[in-house]
């Protein structure tokens, strides 16, 4: 009787940890965590394909896992164009769902990567790509796939998976599915999320993601192209600890609606990114008009500001043209200092963590050591026409931030713990900074205030088309060009383009190169567009819009080289000709112009207020 006992008292207990288990990952179902703590990076851009490799990423463990809880990676199955032809694409033309043996890496590096990030506690977001399938040699032949106890069979018959308003109908296909429950998305065969067939297998998916493969949560995808229950569906079956949904609109409502729209027995079941708010930061940040941060998003408004993941760009915001309303490219730090003290979770961009990643480390500590959350209080917000004034409410004190050119903004009882371009960041004096102060990295591409400086070894010959470029210090040791137009390649129209002459380092130590037109280059071709891209064979910048005389870095143009040459300098009819130097310096001073410029050396003056070139 008294083994008995014991042993129905142990299995009792059993029952009770297994009941206790259930009730919190039923908890911890819902969207997100309520006054979560975390930091997440987006780790990839647009091609970054060397960057993001899985062993690239997990040699960075150390590192990462000190700044960031989540790290949101792309999506790891393997593509049918990888799968025929070793062709690296991002993975949004997904094909397999239980194979992840991809360009990133092979299924057992990404095994590997993901449990060495959570053995630091680091959660590893997977990108699901759910509302449209590719084919694998057709358009829609959907492979069927057995991995260990996981298997999908499709209909590839009647294709009753597939949205019967698809367009593979007017290219000779036949789908049999409901229609789609929400946007059409004209890539890829848009799934019928009301199949049962469709729902059994998103729901292994999901749970071989989870519980094969490791990951911490999901990055859902274009969650417009279907109707926001069925992410509640599945969320409720895969029971993710974190979710969050790329609903992306401008309008906050558009956004909330989709949010309630996943929910469960009156429960939310996703995040979202605050597409909003990044409406706004382009706005302040690019445009000057910092009232556009009081205006409504998801991170002010106490009730969404838990289902609120901020960001100031990721890899479509990104890739964008100078001039498109989605442009960003200047006040990187400030914009990041934001939403890093602003409430919700923010989701920094991999390139903006190469480039400044000394600054991005003390906004990150900053926020931990104040102990801000998803859901902390906004003490105050005010904007004014030159900057804006944020203060929010942490578990060990409360930041305050200043943006722009604020004017009597008190800080007293308060320390500065990181400052930048257009922005200052303090913390109440009861805060312990030390983890801050201990940062003694720099940035790879510092922002200043001060306006650029061209070295006057970059000049432009009257008639010569060219560009320079300011390489970042990690990019390789030359540098080419790629430019275009409508109807011509004028860089021989062969990836990576043509090689760049390297001029010298400009005041910052950074290597200055310039491409130069030849009309030998030139080669007939046909596109929509134009611009020039600078590249070191990996790396690359956007499509930049092309001025000549342009004087670029890795973020676009940042001044303009102006043909010059010298003909006859003459003195003025009273007094003498004067050079100066390009900062103001007085050189010399002659009674006629073959005097004043006689033995000087190479480069750029300013003579009768004009800007010279001496070769």
């Amino acid at each position: 009787m008294a083994n008995m006992t014991k042993t129905t008292t142990a299995w009792r207990v059993l029952a009770l940890l297994l009941t206790l288990h259930l009730s919190l990952s039923t908890a911890s179902a819902q969207g997100w965590p309520a006054d979560y703590k975390g930091v997440m990076l987006q780790g990839f851009y647009w091609d970054g394909y060397a960057d993001s490799k899985w062993t690239v990423l997990e040699s960075q463990a150390n590192e990462l896992s000190q700044y960031f809880d989540l790290i949101w990676i792309p999506q790891s199955g393997k593509t049918s164009e990888y799968h025929h032809t070793k062709r690296q694409t991002m993975g949004y033309d997904p094909c397999f769902w239980l194979d992840h043996n991809s360009c990133w890496g092979t299924q057992d590096e990404l095994k590997k990567m993901i449990k060495t990030f959570k053995d630091k506690g680091t959660g590893i977001i997977e990108d699901v790509v759910i509302n449209h399938k590719n084919g694998l040699n057709t358009w829609t032949d959907f492979p069927d796939e057995t991995s260990g106890s996981y298997s999908l069979v499709w209909d590839n018959t009647g294709f009753s998976g597939i949205c019967q308003d698809d367009e593979c109908n007017s290219h000779g296909y036949k789908t049999t599915g409901e229609k789609d429950t929400g946007d059409n998305f004209d890539g890829y065969r848009d799934l019928d999320h009301t199949n049962e067939t469709v729902q059994k297998n998103v729901k292994t998916y999901l749970d071989f993601l989870l519980n094969e493969l490791g990951y911490a949560g999901f990055r859902y995808d274009m969650v417009k192209g279907y109707a926001a229950k069925y992410t509640g569906l599945y969320n409720t079956s895969a029971n993710p600890t974190y979710s969050v949904g790329e609903c992306w609109d401008s309008n906050k409502a558009v956004v909330t609606n989709w949010i309630n729209g996943t929910k469960v027995d009156g429960k939310i079941q996703s995040a979202a990114f605050d597409f909003p708010m990044k409406y706004k930061i382009n706005s302040a940040f690019g445009g000057g008009n910092w009232s556009a941060l009081k205006d409504p998003m998801l991170s002010n408004d106490q009730n969404y500001a838990r289902y609120s993941v901020t960001f100031v760009d990721n890899h479509d915001t990104f890739r964008r043209d100078e001039g498109k309303k989605d442009y960003l490219g200047t006040n990187i730090c400030a914009a990041n200092a934001y939403i890093l003290t602003m409430p919700g979770t923010p989701c920094l961009f991999l390139k903006h963590w190469q480039s400044n990643k000394g600054t991005l480390k003390k906004l990150i500590a900053t926020r931990k050591a104040a102990g801000i959350t998803n859901q902390s209080e906004i003490l105050s917000a005010t904007a004014s026409a030159a900057g804006f004034t944020l203060s929010v409410k942490g578990a060990n004190g409360t930041l305050l931030l200043l943006l722009g050119t604020v004017e009597g903004a008190s800080t007293d009882g308060y320390q500065l713990a990181v400052e930048g371009k257009k922005f200052k960041l303090y913390a109440s004096t009861g805060v312990d900074l030390s983890k801050v102060t201990a940062i003694t990295e720099g940035d790879e591409s510092p922002e200043d205030d001060a306006p650029v400086t061209i070295p006057s070894f970059c000049t432009v010959n009257e008639g010569e088309t060219c560009a320079f470029f300011v390489a970042p210090k990690s990019w390789g040791s030359q540098i080419k060009c790629w430019r275009w137009d409508k109807q011509y390649n004028y860089t021989g129209n062969v990836w990576p383009g043509v090689s760049c002459e390297k001029l010298g380092e400009d005041n910052k130590g950074y290597t200055v190169w310039k491409w130069t037109y030849k009309a030998s280059d030139r080669k007939s071709q046909s596109s929509s567009n134009e611009g020039i891209i600078f590249n070191d064979g990996t790396n690359q910048t956007a499509d930049l819009a092309f001025t000549n005389g342009g004087y670029y870095n890795q973020e676009g143009l940042q001044g303009v080289v102006s043909a010059t040459a010298i003909r006859s300098i003459e003195a003025p009819e009273a007094g003498s000709v004067k050079v100066y130097s390009l900062d103001g310096r007085l050189i010399r001073e002659a009674l006629d112009g073959s005097e004043a410029i006689k033995s000087l050396k190479k480069g750029v003056y300013i003579i009768n207020n004009k800007k010279v070139v001496i070769k």
